[in-house]
């Protein structure tokens, strides 16, 4: 295995700096509002100016299997786990997005702190999510990695429960138990793995050897992956473990819903890619055509949930389901095509679905409200806006020269002709059906876009036609006492005229989001520029796969 250990301080200070900058912002006293949000700021800049520096170093040309920055520290040595953590293709690009959506978050979050206010708190949570997911994305010992896995837990847990919406404690008890559960087997799965092999390493590549030199039986290897499937695709979503997904989204503060769309979505799928096919790959061929029947479904399911949905944040939630079907299915081909595909959709979909959130939640503070039938004429009260939402939902629908198209078609194409084994009716039945699903993901967003953007703008925001909304709508009835209180949701926030809130995109909004749309543009014009990162590493993830044949 080659290592390259050059500057190996930049991963852990990549990981940490995040951890520094929440515990800084925990000691300033609460009065202090800016330095607070300067502190964590800087923090979250530090951190992505590591990124830069660490993929500014990285080697390009060097093969998949050699991992960057390798640092081998001993960390428990009574279970035989250590802190072993390493950079590679697959990796890099993930671990970027994370650092630089925390940044655009803050930035975002500079005058949008969500009700019930409390910026130090808020702040230390998005910093302390940050370091479990960047560790995530580098992690090379499935104990470390498990550890980061579930450090993402607590924050998400209270940013829903604290600064959610009217039904924020159920959304957020929903998602912890659901993502709890399937943990509970992923280190089953982590556990039989570990003594299956002999007891000896929790080394991801350690064990993606072990289990090829010691022949591990196929049924063996299926009822491991068994375990490590629900743990990753309740984190991916995947159907039917989905349920938790829409509540969340909806409850959650923007910044929260961001987060949760653009990284912690990819937390599951990067499982798959990194620990479940290089180490099992018996059991991944498997589990491949389950996995590819359920993508399938997730796609159908999810467009057709969408067009069901009142609500604009719902219907972005539930879009989620069905571009995460996507991946999964690049994923199912156990192909180099298919899971270069995968990689570039989880990338594209944390641009293009970040960005659809920090909309919504952008309409939700102009208009308090995101009933899709109450929106409308959009392009006429907030032109900006409204041409960045019909970009982002053509980025979504995948239109080629943007992102979304090249995680989409290739993830379709690869089902063509999938790994020698692999029942090919099957994954070109599949194939069929999820092309389908790009008309109907055409169909919702365009239908989205034209209801909310088009047409005159309702006469209860042209003006003074405040009191449609009075204390019946968002008042004491809706929200209750309990919930919400009369200040934070009542008649203080809502005020009596509509019309004097809404205003077209302001300075911390376009500084948060036009490195976004200049992504979703650079990638949808010269896609090669992360394919070349991403190839050599995918094509090392798949040996096992290859080794083992038709």
């Amino acid at each position: 295995m080659n290592h390259l250990s050059d500057q190996n301080w930049l991963l852990t200070a990549g990981i940490f700096l995040p951890l520094v900058g929440a515990i800084a912002v925990m000691l300033v006293p609460k009065a202090e509002e800016l330095l607070i949000k300067a502190l964590a700021l800087g923090a979250a800049v530090a951190a992505l100016v590591v990124g830069i520096i660490t993929a500014a170093a990285y080697k390009y040309g060097e093969p998949g299997e050699t991992l960057q920055f390798y640092v081998d520290k001993s960390w428990i040595p009574v279970i035989h786990s250590r802190y072993i953590l390493g950079m590679d293709g697959i990796g890099l690009p993930l671990y970027l997005l994370s650092m630089a959506i925390v940044v655009l978050v803050i930035i975002y979050s500079w005058n949008h702190i969500p009700a019930p206010g409390n910026p130090k708190a808020f702040l230390a949570l998005i910093l302390l999510l940050e370091v479990g997911m960047n560790g995530t994305f580098v992690a090379q010992d499935l104990i470390l990695f498990f550890v980061f896995f579930e450090i993402v837990l607590l924050p998400m847990y209270f940013m829903i429960g604290v600064w959610g919406g009217a039904n924020r404690q159920y959304a957020s008890l929903k998602f912890f138990l659901f993502t709890l559960f399937g943990s509970a087997f992923m280190l089953l799965g982590f556990l039989g793995l570990f003594f299956k092999t002999g007891a000896q390493t929790f080394s991801i590549q350690d064990l993606a050897g072990l289990v090829q030199s010691m022949g591990i039986s196929k049924g063996t290897q299926t009822l491991i992956f068994a375990g490590m499937f629900l743990g990753f695709a309740i984190k991916v979503p995947m159907f039917p473990f989905h349920t938790w997904l829409p509540d969340a989204h909806t409850e959650a503060p923007t910044q929260g819903s961001v987060l949760l769309a653009a990284i912690l979505l990819k937390l599951g799928t990067f499982g798959f890619i990194r620990i479940g096919i290089p180490i099992l790959p018996l059991g991944a061929k498997a589990w491949a055509p389950v996995i590819a029947i359920l993508a399938v479904i997730g796609i159908i399911y999810g467009a057709l949930g969408c067009l069901a949905q009142t609500d604009m944040k719902r219907l972005i939630a539930f879009s989620s389901v069905a571009h995460m079907g996507f991946v999964m299915l690049g994923i199912s081909t156990l192909t180099s095509f298919g899971l270069n595909a995968a990689m570039f959709g989880m990338v594209a979909h944390g641009l293009i679905t970040g960005m659809l959130f920090f909309v919504a939640g952008s309409v939700k503070e102009r208009y308090h409200t995101l009933e899709i039938k109450r929106l409308s004429g959009m392009l006429k009260q907030m032109p900006h806006l409204g041409w960045i939402m019909g970009f982002c939902a053509m980025a979504s629908l995948g239109l080629p020269g943007l992102a979304g198209f090249w995680g989409e078609f290739p993830a379709i194409l690869s089902t063509y002709s999938p790994a020698p084994g692999l029942n090919l009716r099957l994954f070109r039945t599949c194939m069929v059906i999820a092309a389908v699903g790009t008309v109907l993901a055409a169909g919702y967003l365009l239908w989205l876009f034209q209801r909310t953007a088009f047409g005159e703008p309702a006469a209860e925001f042209a003006g003074g036609g405040g009191d449609a909304h009075g204390d019946g709508a968002h008042g004491d009835g809706a929200h209750g006492d309990g919930a919400h209180g009369d200040g934070a949701h009542g008649d203080g926030a809502h005020g009596d005229d509509h019309g004097s809130d809404v205003h077209d995109v302001e300075l911390p909004e376009w500084l948060a989001w036009a490195p976004l749309l200049l992504g979703i543009v650079v990638l949808g014009v010269w896609p090669h520029v992360l394919f070349k990162v991403l190839d050599p590493a995918v094509g090392f993830a798949l040996n096992g796969v290859k080794a083992i044949g038709g």
